[in-house]
């Protein structure tokens, strides 16, 4: 699902941007799929693996796909690569922005992991000692 990068920056910094949205919907995602996971006794690598899959189409889905797109698609015209081209929000920098998505949302669903285990060894903690 691309979103309006009109308002991000360029370069690194554009990069880094998409990938801390990218961290979020990935810590929420993995949220959500141990939700899921923990009812139906699905394995942490099941939680994972559909978080960050689900997690990169919707936050990164845009950039990869432009990405693909602009490698393998066959441009019959230069007036054809120019209007894909300013459809792009900084085609430069096209694949640090998907690189930092795909870096942005397995940095989330590590955070959330982390924190979900953390609160999980808390309550049990709490539940042993009373």
């Amino acid at each position: 699902m691309p979103y309006d990068q009109s308002w991000m920056g360029y370069g690194f910094v554009g990069g880094l941007q998409a990938g801390a949205i990218s961290a979020a919907v990935g810590a929420l995602m993995f949220a959500l799929f141990h939700a899921i996971g923990r009812r139906g006794r699905w394995s942490e690598a099941r939680k994972i693996g559909w978080a960050y899959l689900l997690a990169l189409v919707l936050s990164g889905g845009g950039d990869i796909g432009n990405l693909f797109y602009f490698n393998f698609a066959r441009l019959q015209s230069l007036q054809l690569l120019r209007a894909k081209l300013a459809e792009v929000h900084d085609p430069d920098n096209l694949g640090t922005r998907a690189f930092c998505e795909m870096v942005g949302v397995g940095v989330g669903i590590f955070v959330a992991w982390i924190v979900i285990d953390w609160l999980a060894r808390r309550r049990a903690r709490d539940g042993a000692s009373r």
